[in-house]
């Protein structure tokens, strides 16, 4: 199982005087879940058409499955399968009919395709809904569509530009819940999310800004990077707190914060490791026990990657 799946050396795409990829590298295996974060417009998109073989980098080469993806672009295409945030559906067309399509499309032979079509109904739960017209389905069950039409041919790497994007929590866990099958069987998967809580359930992470991939490792790593929590400092949380906006700009003044982000009814603290809980508690008048030391979430772990990047 530690096949590479897809890798990336020093990748780079120009657009005019842009940059919008720059120098970028790394390795995904088979069967890991590698999710990509970033701001809008900060290269993810860009990254994904030139691994797809859809965009021709400036400079640097990428493989898919051992393929080289401007040299073997139909061995890269017959490896992987694409699931956009768009719905790449006929909405026209009933689910069943959906799946012959892409299964035609995918050249299948009738007999395969018609396995693997009972396989992905089966997989994805869309029996129930094989003769309904797909305009009619809810997010989450187009999403399984998308999914089974992505998975049609056994591709050995799926690409999922934000999946879950604009559809309920119940749908978003069960379709994650199908991705995990994935990785165990082992398909290589690589996600793009804005969804903090699924990047902390990918194998890996890496975080892209500008063009320029600053970070990537297993949440851990990413934790443990020296500039997320510089020496000389700790991080705390503030929970249960009644008013949080009018806090955080009591807490902003305190000499000893160095950062401080809302996060729900919680504030969490980068201070100076000379302070006790029992100082912070004190000063922000809230009861000692709601005052707690944390280490930092990937959301604290990306906005201090981002900070440090913008300061560079």
């Amino acid at each position: 199982m530690n096949e590479i799946a897809i890798e990336a050396r020093n990748l780079t795409k120009r657009f005019g005087p842009r940059i919008a990829v720059n120098d970028l590298s790394l390795k995904i295996l088979r069967g890991e879940i590698f999710g990509f974060l970033g701001p809008n417009g900060s290269g993810k998109s860009t990254t994904i058409k030139m691994l797809c073989g859809l965009v021709a980098p400036t400079s640097g080469t990428g493989t898919i499955c051992g393929f080289d993806v401007e040299r073997e672009g139909d061995n890269v295409r017959r490896s992987i399968g694409y699931m956009s945030q768009s719905f790449a559906l006929y909405e026209d067309l009933t689910v069943r009919e959906n799946l012959e399509f892409y299964g035609r499309a995918y050249a299948l032979e009738r007999t395969r395709r018609e396995q693997r079509i009972t396989t992905l109904v089966d997989f994805c739960g869309l029996h129930p809904y094989l003769d309904q017209l797909t305009a009619t389905l809810s997010g989450g069950w187009k999403q399984r569509l998308a999914l089974a039409g992505a998975l049609l041919h056994e591709p050995q790497v799926v690409f999922l530009d934000e999946p879950t994007a604009g559809i309920d929590p119940v749908a978003r866990r069960e379709l994650w819940d199908l991705l995990f099958q994935l990785g165990e069987s082992g398909v290589a998967l690589f996600v793009t999310t804005h969804y903090m809580d699924e990047a902390e359930r990918c194998s890996r992470v890496g975080y892209i800004y500008d063009g320029v991939l600053i970070a990537a490792g297993t949440r851990d790593e990413l934790r443990r990077l020296p500039n997320v929590t510089p020496d000389g400092t700790v991080r705390y949380r503030l929970g249960a707190v009644s008013d949080v906006v009018a806090l955080l700009a009591t807490v902003r003044k305190a000499d000893y914060v160095r950062d401080a982000t809302i996060f729900g009814d919680e504030l969490h603290l980068l201070v100076t490791n000379d302070v006790m809980p029992e100082r912070i508690a004190r000063d922000m008048n809230v009861p000692a026990e709601r005052v707690e030391r944390i280490e930092p979430s990937l959301e604290d772990v990306f906005v201090a990657l981002t900070r440090n990047r913008r300061a560079a």
